[in-house]
């Protein structure tokens, strides 16, 4: 005898749970972050370019101590020159006398020139490397990491030295410098154009601080007298971030535009 039921049901989908799937779009692998360390030697090479490009007879460099001592005679007091002199010479004698043997210590030896430096940037110009030394405990740093001391280096600046963009100081180099290479970090760019880009907006931003009006440091007691002049310390800073540049490209420091 036949146990089944005598008519079908209605609806037989009714009579059976269905398990039902939600249609999910699959997620995208996730990308490794791209991690840029700078060229082997990068801080032995970056020092080396700074102390060629400001002074005399030093590989090759352009020795432009000088020069900046000159633009700060006309809107300073126009011992600029002489200053960063004394702190890269201090620095040289260092490093002769006990070479470093990482991108640490060459970076504490020219913080540690700058801080024995009198005047208002020489402190400054210490603490500056003296951050820039300490964004990696061993070996050379990576991009990021040299991208991330940089904006404390520049901070620490603007605190010590209470300037904004547009006061016609070194800030006017280093914030658009620190700007453009956080950017090129999180663009995931290679080093070398990286820093190239980073070195461009230094020099930009030196060059656009002919045009102001001075509201910090000496050349603020000149008023409309420096106007026109670049500001050596904004100079200064942007030779030394296209010492960083051509440390990692192997490419020399073109310093012609100081006097263009």
């Amino acid at each position: 005898m036949s146990t089944a039921p005598d008519t079908a049901p209605e609806n037989p989908r009714e009579s059976t749970p269905q398990t039902v799937v939600p249609h999910t779009t699959p997620l995208p692998a996730p990308v490794p972050s791209q991690v840029t360390t700078l060229v082997d030697g990068f801080g032995s090479r970056w020092t080396t370019g700074i102390l060629a490009a400001f002074l005399q007879g030093g590989d090759g460099g352009d020795g432009r101590a000088e020069e900046l001592g000159r633009l700060d005679r006309l809107a300073g007091d126009g011992d600029f020159g002489t200053n960063i002199t004394s702190a890269l010479d201090r620095a040289r004698q260092a490093l002769e006398a006990e070479p470093p043997q990482d991108y640490r210590s060459w970076l504490t030896a020219v913080s540690r020139g700058f801080l024995g430096t009198g005047g208002t940037s020489g402190p400054l110009f210490g603490m500056f490397f003296r951050d820039l030394a300490r964004c990696c405990d061993t070996g050379e740093p990576t991009l990021a990491e040299f991208s991330a001391g940089l904006t404390a280096a520049v901070a620490t600046v603007q605190r010590y030295g209470k300037a904004e963009v547009g006061h016609k100081t070194m800030v006017d180099a280093l914030v658009p410098a620190a700007r453009t290479l956080e950017a090129e970090v999180a663009a995931g760019s290679q080093a070398a154009d990286a820093l190239a880009r980073t070195a461009d907006a230094a020099v930009e931003g030196a060059r656009g601080t002919a045009a102001l009006l001075a509201r910090r440091g000496r050349a603020s007691y000149v008023g409309d007298v420096a106007r026109g002049v670049l500001d050596p310390g904004a100079a200064a800073a942007a030779i030394v971030l296209q010492a960083a540049s051509a440390a990692q490209s192997g490419t020399t420091v073109d310093t012609g535009w100081v006097t263009a």
